[in-house]
């Protein structure tokens, strides 16, 4: 019994050190990984990189560092290397096929960090949602709307999705159809909405703006104003152009046709 009890005690004392040592190194091995990444993040040659690769990144290598910890506490708790390695290689083939939109994303992420189809700052249109890009990380890449909203898109969606990026050029075309009643003189139309187009500060002379017939409807001839403008002033334009359209055509008795119908009433003899 003496035997017995010495035997539990230093099993005990063995068992309760190693989970200790366990626990501590857990602990803090992830404070370590935390200090890593953000002094990583810190480095100068880590901020010259491209924003969303710092996000992709950073992002990887926790995930990298927090698998090393676990696997030394595991170790430590005497779970064998072979066993530890089996069970997570087990684990990996069961969670894959059960994530394979993660690891879709994983891989997109990958992609969207080697081939930069847009970076962070960029208001892009694509797989359904439109926006400034703030994060991409291993998953997945958030946008801020323009109303404050965050979006979160998978990775895998956005690489397998046309992505349109406003962001690239400096300069964008502004492209508005505006409709003028058939009585009204061509050349006059075109002549009031090019003096609108010129007289305005943020519209760029070159290329320099361009109007012209672009359709015949059932009530109204629509003009083609085509302008270049900055990029950041594409909105500011957009607005301004409709509001000095609507007050140069009512300054120079233009009519803006609205959708009419005519009822012709047949008397009976």
């Amino acid at each position: 019994m003496d035997q017995l009890i010495a035997y539990l005690t230093q099993k005990g004392t063995d068992v309760g050190l190693k989970l200790l040592l366990g626990l501590a190194v857990l602990i803090v091995g992830l404070k370590i990984c935390k200090f890593i990444v953000n002094k990583i993040g810190k480095g100068k040659a880590f901020s010259k990189l491209d924003k969303g690769a710092q996000s992709f990144l950073k992002s990887f290598i926790r995930i990298a560092l927090y698998v090393a910890v676990i696997s030394s506490t595991a170790m430590i708790w005497g779970i064998p290397s072979t066993t530890f390695v089996t069970l997570l290689t087990s684990a990996g083939v069961a969670i894959g096929l059960a994530l394979q939109g993660a690891l879709s994303n994983f891989a997109g992420g990958l992609l969207i960090l080697l081939f930069h189809p847009f970076k962070v700052g960029d208001y892009i249109d694509g797989a359904g949602a439109s926006g400034t890009v703030t994060d991409i990380t291993v998953l997945y890449t958030k946008l801020l709307t323009p109303d404050n909203k965050v979006v979160t898109i998978p990775n895998g969606s956005l690489t397998n999705a046309t992505i349109t990026d406003y962001s690239v050029k400096p300069n964008r075309r502004l492209d508005l159809t505006i409709g003028a009643g058939y009585d009204s003189d061509i050349d006059k139309v075109k002549e009031v909405l090019l003096k609108v187009a010129t007289d305005h500060e943020l519209i760029l002379k070159d290329p320099a703006p361009f109007v012209a017939v672009s359709n015949h409807n059932a009530s109204s001839v629509d003009y083609l104003f085509r302008v270049w403008v900055k990029k950041e002033d594409y909105w500011t334009v957009s607005f301004d152009c409709w509001e000095r359209i609507k007050k140069a055509f009512d300054e120079n008795g233009i009519e803006i046709p609205y959708q009419k119908v005519d009822v012709n009433i047949k008397k009976e003899a």
